[in-house]
């Protein structure tokens, strides 16, 4: 292993989650928008919110035991040590990250912070080009045909396309 036996990703991913967490709620004090309050009554933002956040977190503690399994780090930051393409993994390739979002916009419908969710999906962007694209690069380097056969055969988010 060498001191760059990783995908040198921009920030670890769940620092990413918590600037998005923070920076919406910041956002809210400082310039309320309401929209989310407006358009879903009370009730309706707490069940959306639940089964999102649900979802994410089912999506999220899934691929961390198949890492586990693995025995491999789920770390992006960190060394792969197996390629992973069981469990979850046989239907999207990220579902940690998927998850993580998932869970970013549950929190943002139950809280009504317009602001987190409108950071959530910016930092999906931040997600796919500073850390997913980053993880692909790495990926294909060290596992070499093995992740290419993976690659072609399940999709990056979960969607087809």
């Amino acid at each position: 292993m060498t001191a760059h036996d990783n995908p040198g990703v921009i920030a670890p991913p769940p620092l990413i989650g918590l600037a998005v967490i923070v920076g919406g709620l910041l956002l809210d004090w400082l310039l309320p928008a309401y929209l989310l309050t407006v358009l879903l009554s009370l009730e309706d933002r707490l069940v959306i919110g639940a089964l999102l956040l649900l979802a994410g977190l089912a999506l999220a503690i899934s691929a961390l035991g198949a890492f586990r399994a693995a025995r491999t780090n789920p770390e992006p930051w960190k060394p792969s040590r197996a390629l992973v393409a069981g469990g979850i993994f046989r239907w999207l390739r990220n579902p940690m990250y998927v998850g993580g979002l998932l869970v970013l916009a549950g929190l943002s419908i139950a809280l009504a912070s317009d602001w987190m969710l409108v950071l959530a999906i910016g930092s999906a962007f931040v997600l796919h080009y500073g850390v997913v694209l980053r993880e692909e690069r790495y990926l294909a380097a060290k596992f070499g045909p093995a992740y290419a056969a993976y690659r072609d055969a399940v999709p990056r988010y979960g969607w087809p396309f």
